[in-house]
């Protein structure tokens, strides 16, 4: 991970120095009086994933935080000697290590709600309703794909793991919202639909062995629940974005927010209470699992290598 960091000059060499002494870190450049905004010192690092912790840690007990600023960055590659030696340095693996200031103001950043947010969350549910429509499994895993909402919900969970109400408050209620507005967009776009004779009531009630699933939960819909909120929350904390398309494509929290909007709309009374079971299940669930894995990491890394990091 790479630092970069504006100090006070009354505590630049302190800093300075507690950087350098410490093994885990290397390319360390100091800047005398380079910044404005804050004013102070800048100084420059490459620090190892499983130290990052520990060393923001300290620099926020520095005053850092309030009277400096600290950026962290990702580094894509090193590969020079002296990093290799510095990751050698460091006990324990990365991508087992938690960057803890990192995830929470992510998770703020997701909880903040913005156009783009409403916009893909209602294009999903509306792509998912004409998968039900269909009954096309290619259309529910494009709705899953599209879908913005587990970045809000890895959110809560970090919000309640780390006790921070104020986040867990604004992830709940972005939920909410967002997918009140997803389902209410969605029911007018079917009620027209319906008003120029593109679907009826048959189009939800009938036999539908591609997307039945959507409203039929089961103990599986639980288990899958659980298993990706598992999953999503250890690729955002390990840094691997990648798993979570995986994460999307396993979740029907979309699918069943276009089922229901689909049942109001064109009042199919059964498929409603299921639809929003199953919409439940799966955010509920993902909670759950979100919390529980970021609990057990935060014991881990804490009792293991990473001791020395203060979670």
């Amino acid at each position: 991970m790479h630092l970069r960091l504006i100090v006070p000059p009354d505590r630049a060499r302190r800093v300075l120095d507690t950087l350098v002494a410490d093994d885990r870190l290397t390319s360390i450049v100091y800047l005398a009086g380079a910044a404005h905004r804050p004013a102070g010192d800048v100084i420059e690092c490459d620090v190892t994933r499983e130290a990052t912790s520990d060393v923001l840690a300290w620099l926020k007990e520095q005053g850092l935080y309030d009277e400096g600023s600290v950026a962290v960055t990702e580094v894509g590659a090193t590969p020079s000697k002296n990093a290799r030696a510095t990751e050698k340095a460091a006990p324990g693996a990365p991508d087992d290590a938690v960057i803890w200031d990192a995830v929470v103001d992510q998770s703020y950043n997701e909880s903040g709600g913005s156009w783009a947010y409403y916009a893909f969350l209602t294009l999903a549910t509306m792509i998912a309703a004409v998968a039900v429509v269909t009954d096309s499994s290619i259309l529910v895993v494009g709705a899953m794909v599209v879908g913005p909402e587990f970045g809000v919900v890895a959110a809560l969970a970090v919000g309640i793991a780390v006790g921070r109400r104020d986040l867990s408050a604004r992830s709940l209620l972005l939920l909410v919202k967002g997918f009140a507005l997803a389902i209410l967009l969605t029911a007018l776009a079917a009620l027209l639909a319906r008003a120029v004779g593109w679907i009826d009531t048959a189009d939800v009630t009938a036999a539908r062995p591609l997307t039945g699933f959507i409203w039929r939960p089961d103990r599986w819909s639980a288990v899958v629940a659980v298993l990706a909120g598992c999953a999503g929350v250890l690729s955002q904390t390990a840094g691997r974005a990648n798993a979570l398309v995986g994460v999307f494509i396993s979740v029907t929290t979309v699918p069943a927010a276009g089922d229901l909007a689909l049942s109001v709309a064109l009042w199919a009374p059964h498929h409603i209470g299921g639809a929003a079971a199953q919409l439940g299940i799966n955010l509920v669930g993902m909670t759950a699992a979100g919390v529980v894995t970021l609990l057990v990491q935060r014991v881990v890394w804490r009792w293991g290598p990473g001791a020395r990091a203060e979670a």
